[in-house]
């Protein structure tokens, strides 16, 4: 079956809006049950799988500071949204029979591993879900750009960005009806035309070390199986120069 996936090892990026519950706030536990079998469908593939999740569902670092909060604080407490994410979803996925292992940037023993690379190496070698959770453990930095760290640090082929939305446009396709929506895109043209696809931090850093990029709609089901198949969707966004879009 491994010979269906197109690629052997992925890492998953979540906002905290895939967990949400009413009023994107707070964890719907049938969502995040329904990520873990979309989880389960793929790892049957035979594909190792890294997971970093977003805290915004519970607690937004920038919100916070802007409200008055200092900022390191601010960004510290999101850390600590992203862990309870990342326990919920630990909890969705050994509930599908997956083996599963939260690496914490910050130590916090009682719950889950420290993040230590060689470890998280081997976990994913012995088929377990790694979900990496507490950012990378600095303020100032966002889980977009712990995702690509993470994915460069444990040698993924990929990482797939869940959005709701089906890939990346050129301009907000709620409010332009003629925004057109990139099936292909470099990084750099995403830093340069402020797609707001991830942080520059983040792209710049998947940019150096040659790590692509893939947008996609994690709430159309399905389409997380079918992307790690090979199936054309979403946004891939790499160091190839050629831009292309839909229906040009």
């Amino acid at each position: 079956m491994a010979a269906e996936a197109k690629y052997k090892r992925i890492l998953i990026k979540l906002s905290g809006e895939a967990l949400a519950g009413e009023g994107e706030f707070g964890i719907d536990t049938n969502k995040a049950h329904s990520l873990a079998e979309e989880i389960k469908e793929v790892h049957d593939l035979g594909v190792e799988i890294a997971l970093v999740v977003g805290g915004g569902n519970i607690i937004r670092g920038t919100n916070l500071a802007k409200a008055g909060i200092d900022r390191a604080t601010a960004d510290y407490m999101g850390m600590l949204a992203t862990i309870q994410n990342a326990l919920a979803l630990q909890d969705a996925c050994e509930k599908k029979g997956l083996y599963t292992r939260v690496q914490s940037a910050i130590e916090i023993n009682s719950i889950a591993e420290s993040y230590i690379r060689r470890r998280a190496v081997r976990h994913l070698e012995k088929s377990r879900i790694v979900i990496f959770a507490g950012g990378t453990g600095n303020p100032y930095f966002t889980t977009d750009t712990t995702a690509s760290l993470r994915a460069v640090e444990v040698g993924c082929d990929v990482i797939l960005k869940a959005t709701k939305v089906d890939g990346v446009y050129t301009a907000d396709p709620k409010t332009d009806k003629t925004a057109k929506r990139y099936s292909q895109i470099s990084f750099l043209e995403s830093i340069n035309r402020r797609l707001k696809v991830m942080d520059s931090t983040a792209l710049s850093l998947c940019m150096e070390n040659n790590m692509s990029i893939i947008v996609f709609d994690i709430f159309k089901r399905g389409n997380l199986k079918d992307l790690v198949a090979g199936t054309n969707i979403g946004t891939l966004i790499s160091n190839s120069e050629d831009i292309k879009i839909d229906g040009q």
